[in-house]
């Protein structure tokens, strides 16, 4: 993979810190977002992230993207997170389904209550996944991701994030099935 140099030449930090958080921000606060499902933590991982990344710029060595950087240090601020409390006992709200299905006519409130509970449903399954599940179906579905991206970000051999997507796809068909809700999700 060629890296793109495209911030090598900014020398001041600050300045570089504000072009990331610009550029990358609100990909990391989806990613956040998507294991810890609260915004408030949500915005104090991401601020963690970007004050390790300021600590740390100077230590960057150009051997991936800024971005495969920040989205490794946010999934280590996440793991550190569910370290931290008691992540099985969070419910997952409703969000990742509202990007898709785009009906060009107005559901009606029931359709939107059916949508919103299957959501639901959908982010109950994926949480009760193993973390080495859960990680790589995340970053694949909600941040789409490559599978060559997320070997990069997880610093995974290809072929085990390939078989942990699987594995973790299977986990995840079985327990909406489970849950009588598979709706062609997976």
């Amino acid at each position: 993979m060629e890296i793109n140099h495209e911030y090598e030449g900014i020398e001041n930090n600050e300045i570089l810190l504000t072009h990331l958080m610009d550029e990358f921000g609100s990909d990391l606060k989806r990613i956040a977002y998507s294991f810890v499902k609260d915004k408030s933590q949500c915005d104090d991982i991401v601020q963690e992230v970007f004050i390790s990344c300021y600590r740390n710029l100077d230590k960057f060595r150009y051997e991936s993207e800024y971005k495969t950087w920040l989205i490794r240090i946010t999934l280590n601020k996440c793991k550190d997170y569910h370290r931290k409390w008691s992540f099985r006992n969070i419910k997952y709200q409703s969000s990742v389904l509202q990007n898709m299905a785009s009906d060009h006519h107005k559901p009606s409130a029931e359709d939107e209550l059916i949508k919103k509970e299957n959501a639901s449903e959908l982010l109950d399954a994926i949480s009760s996944l193993k973390p080495k599940y859960k990680e790589i179906i995340i970053l694949y579905y909600v941040q789409d991701l490559k599978l060559k991206e997320i070997s990069e970000v997880t610093r995974l051999n290809f072929h085990t994030s390939k078989t942990r997507f699987v594995r973790g796809k299977e986990l995840l068909k079985k327990e909406l099935e489970r849950r009588g809700i598979l709706n062609g999700f997976i």
